[in-house]
């Protein structure tokens, strides 16, 4: 085995949030990992700019530290994280998935299981559009998608985030504050690639 497969096997959640919402969806979904029995890598990107010159510090002033490309490169299951613009992810993320061509070359992520989590202003606002644009990339790289099953109860209560395709928030319904549902429909969906992660690796 190589250093990295002796390491710590971890499940990265790689998000960009803009006004925190995505960010605490990325919190429960780390629970939800851990509840599983496996650790939970909590990673962002940086905004992009139009500026040239560097206009950001290497390390974000607060919250989760910026991703690394041995990061995705390593771990064993992927949470990807972004509030929808446009009916699509945030520019940044794009960004850095949009360097991940070496990954796809080698097959760094082929055979991992990946999810994906959104936050929208509106309840109709590309939720759906969003999370399964975010899976494409991930298909090209070889990845496992899995989502939210109709087992999980609060799939057919909620009255504001949760798809099948995976874990959503409507962000104007509460101020930006998850519901009881979408807080556990999150870790849910954490347990999932938490439990797949370890399954998958352990038959490496």
């Amino acid at each position: 085995m190589s250093p990295a497969e002796h390491a710590e096997a971890y499940v990265l959640i790689l998000y960009y949030s803009r006004n925190g919402a995505t960010a605490r969806m990325a919190a429960e979904l780390a629970r939800g990992v851990e509840s599983s029995g496996i650790a939970a890598r909590l990673r962002t990107v940086p905004r992009v700019s139009p500026d040239t010159e560097a206009s950001l510090p290497p390390v974000p002033d607060e919250g989760a530290p910026y991703c690394t490309a041995e990061e995705l490169r390593n771990c064993a299951g992927l949470l990807l994280g972004s509030p929808t613009r446009f009916g699509n992810m945030a520019a940044p993320l794009r960004h850095f998935l949009d360097q991940t061509g070496d990954m796809w070359l080698d097959g760094s992520l082929a055979g991992k299981p990946a999810a994906v989590f959104t936050s929208t202003g509106s309840l109709h606002g590309g939720q759906e559009s969003t999370l399964i644009s975010m899976m494409l990339p991930l298909l090209h790289h070889g990845m496992l998608i899995a989502g939210i099953p109709y087992s999980e109860a609060d799939l057919m209560h909620t009255k504001s985030g949760g798809t099948p395709y995976g874990a959503s928030h409507w962000a104007s319904r509460s101020g930006g504050e998850l519901s009881t549902e979408e807080q556990s429909l999150c870790r849910a969906l954490g347990a999932r690639i938490g439990t797949l992660a370890s399954q998958l690796r352990s038959r490496m």
